[in-house]
C-alpha cells in the first residue's frame, strides 16, 4: 500500500469511479442507491485496469492512494477520512490472528478496505463487513475486494457504523479499522444525545464533547457480544483529556482492554501530525492489567505483542494514561515499588482561597460544584478519630475544565460567577493562568486516609472508612466525605 500509485494515472474522481466500476465493484452485495447514482452520473469511458488489478492482486491499494491524492488532507478532514499505513495494518491483524479465527470481521469505517483486504488472506473464511458514508470509498472497498477476489463474502454498507445492523451470528467477531476522526464541533446533537444515553445503558456516563472515535469505541460495545474482539487505531487523546474517560472506563469494563500502543508522530502515521494510539480489546474480559507500549517507528509495532503491564488498580486511579507508558527500572526479586502500595499527594493549591474555598450558603452555584473541605488543619484535629459530619466544613468551588459538560441553567450560573471582580482578578493568578483551565481548581480522587502537614504538630491518629481528599492551600485542605482510617505518626510522615 505504501508504493504509491503515480497521482496521473487517475486524474479525477469521475475516473476514480470509473475504475472501480471496471474492477467490478457492482459484484460486492450492498450497493446504495446513492453509489448507483454515482456510477451513472460517471461519464468516463471504460477503463483499462489490468494494471490496477495486478497491483490490488499484490496488496497494495492504488485507488486508495488516488483518491488521498485527488481530495486532500483538509477536503477530508469533515469526514475524518485518514488512510491507515500499511504496517499499521499488518500489525493490527497479526494481532488478530493470535487471538483466534472469527467468523466474520467488521471495519466500521472501511474507506477503501485496506484492513478488510488484509484480513481477507489472514481468515480465508471469515465472512466481510465494512461501513463507510462516503459512496466514492465504498465504491473503492467494494471494486478491492472484488478484484482480490473476496466479493463472494464480503458486503459494504453505506450506513453510519453507530446505525449498522449487525446480527447475530455463530462464532466471534473482530472489529478493525481506523474510526473516522471527527471533532465534537462536527456532530450533531442527535448523535451526541445518542452517546449520553448508549453510555447510560451500559452503566457509563459520557461528555458530549467526545469525538466521533469515542463514539465508535462504544458504538462497538453496542454491536459486539462476549468474546468477540477488536483493535482499533484513533488519535491517542482519549487517554488523557476528561472526554476519554468513557474509553477508558469501557476498556476497564465491559470491552474488556488488553493493550494500548503508542505511536510517536514523528512516525506520521497519517497525514496529520497526530499521536496514534492503536488499542486492542477482547470483549467480556475479566481485566487484571493493561498492556501499554510506546513506540517511535511503526516497524516496532511488530505484531502488538510487547509492552509492560500496568495493573487495573493502578489504571482506575490515574487521570491521565500517557504518563504510565514511561517504563520504570526493572526491581531487584523480592522488591516491590512503594507506589504500587501506596500515594501521597500533598493535594491542589488553588492559588486564591478567597475565591474558591467559601461557605455553602453564600454561593448561587449549583451544589454538585461545591465539595465539601477540611481548609484547616484543627478541623481534622476536632474530629477526633472519626470524620463522619461535613456539613460544618466550608466547600471547594470546582468546576470542571470543560464548561460545556454543564447544562444551560449550571452554565449559565457559572458564567455569572466567573463575571464577577474578584473572580477575575483570580484569573490573573499565577496558580489560575497555568492550568489547562484557569477555572477549573481540579480536585483530585478519593483518598483513603488523610494528615495534616505544616500544622506543628504530628498528624492526629484517626480511623476512616470512606473519604476525599485534596488540598486547596498551602495550609492544606481536604475535599472529605465520611471517613474512618488507622494512621499513627510511625506509618506516614509528611
Amino acid at each position: 500500500m505504501d508504493d504509491k500509485v503515480p497521482a496521473m494515472t487517475i486524474r479525477s474522481l469521475e475516473e476514480l469511479v470509473a475504475c472501480a466500476v471496471a474492477l467490478g465493484a457492482e459484484n460486492v452485495d450492498g450497493l446504495s442507491v446513492a453509489e448507483k447514482e454515482l456510477i451513472m452520473q460517471t461519464h468516463v469511458g471504460r477503463r483499462d485496469v489490468a494494471a490496477l488489478r495486478e497491483q490490488i492482486a499484490t496488496g497494495i491499494d492504488p485507488l486508495g492512494d488516488a483518491f488521498c491524492a485527488l481530495r486532500s488532507a483538509e477536503e477530508r478532514r469533515p469526514q475524518g477520512q485518514t488512510y491507515t499505513p500499511a504496517l499499521i495494518v499488518d500489525s493490527m491483524i497479526n494481532w488478530a490472528k493470535a487471538q483466534g479465527e472469527p467468523a466474520r470481521v467488521v471495519d466500521p469505517g472501511v474507506g477503501s478496505g485496506r484492513y478488510l483486504l488484509k484480513a481477507a488472506v489472514a481468515f480465508p473464511d471469515a465472512v466481510l463487513i465494512g461501513a463507510d458514508l462516503d459512496p466514492i470509498a465504498a465504491l473503492m472497498a467494494r471494486a478491492n475486494l472484488n478484484a482480490a477476489g473476496h466479493a463472494d463474502r464480503a458486503r459494504v454498507e453505506l450506513v453510519d457504523y453507530r446505525a449498522l445492523m449487525v446480527e447475530g451470528i455463530e462464532g466471534r467477531t473482530l472489529y478493525v479499522g481506523n474510526p473516522p476522526y471527527v471533532r465534537h464541533h462536527g456532530i450533531t446533537q442527535d448523535w451526541k444525545q445518542w452517546l449520553s444515553a448508549t453510555a447510560a445503558l451500559h452503566g457509563y456516563k459520557a461528555s458530549q464533547l467526545a469525538g466521533l472515535h469515542v463514539h465508535f469505541f462504544l458504538a462497538t460495545l453496542q454491536h459486539a457480544t462476549t468474546n468477540d474482539f477488536g483493535a482499533f487505531v484513533t488519535s491517542s487523546e482519549w487517554l488523557d483529556v476528561n472526554y476519554g474517560a468513557l474509553v477508558r472506563q469501557m476498556l476497564l469494563g465491559k470491552l474488556g482492554g488488553d493493550s494500548v500502543h503508542v505511536v510517536d508522530p514523528a512516525a506520521m502515521p497519517f497525514d496529520a501530525n497526530t499521536t496514534a494510539a492503536i488499542t486492542c480489546f477482547n470483549v467480556g474480559r475479566q481485566v487484571e492489567s493493561i498492556t501499554l507500549q510506546s513506540v517511535n517507528t511503526l516497524p516496532e509495532l511488530g505484531a502488538l505483542s510487547n509492552g509492560h503491564a500496568v495493573a487495573k488498580e493502578r489504571l482506575i486511579e490515574a487521570p491521565r494514561w500517557m504518563p504510565l507508558l514511561r517504563v520504570t527500572p526493572k526491581l531487584p526479586e523480592g522488591y516491590v515499588e512503594l507506589g504500587e502500595l501506596a500515594r501521597v499527594h500533598r493535594g491542589t493549591v488553588t492559588g486564591a482561597n478567597a475565591v474558591w474555598v467559601t461557605h455553602r450558603d453564600t454561593t448561587k452555584l449549583p451544589e454538585s460544584l461545591l465539595q465539601p473541605s477540611v481548609t484547616k488543619a484543627r478541623e481534622l484535629f476536632a474530629a477526633g478519630s472519626v470524620l463522619q459530619d461535613t456539613s460544618t466544613l466550608r466547600v471547594v468551588i470546582d468546576l470542571p475544565t470543560e464548561l460545556d459538560e454543564l447544562d444551560p441553567d449550571e452554565r449559565r450560573k457559572v458564567d455569572a460567577f466567573l463575571r464577577r471582580p474578584e473572580v477575575k482578578v483570580a484569573k490573573q493568578g499565577f496558580v489560575a493562568s497555568n492550568r489547562k483551565a484557569w477555572w477549573s481548581v481540579g480536585l483530585r480522587s478519593p483518598a483513603p486516609i488523610l494528615a495534616t502537614y505544616m500544622a506543628r504538630r504530628p498528624p492526629p491518629s484517626c480511623e476512616t472508612r470512606q473519604m476525599r481528599g485534596t488540598s486547596t492551600s498551602h495550609m492544606g485542605s481536604i475535599h472529605a466525605r465520611r471517613c474512618r482510617c488507622t494512621l499513627s505518626q510511625s506509618s506516614l510522615s509528611i
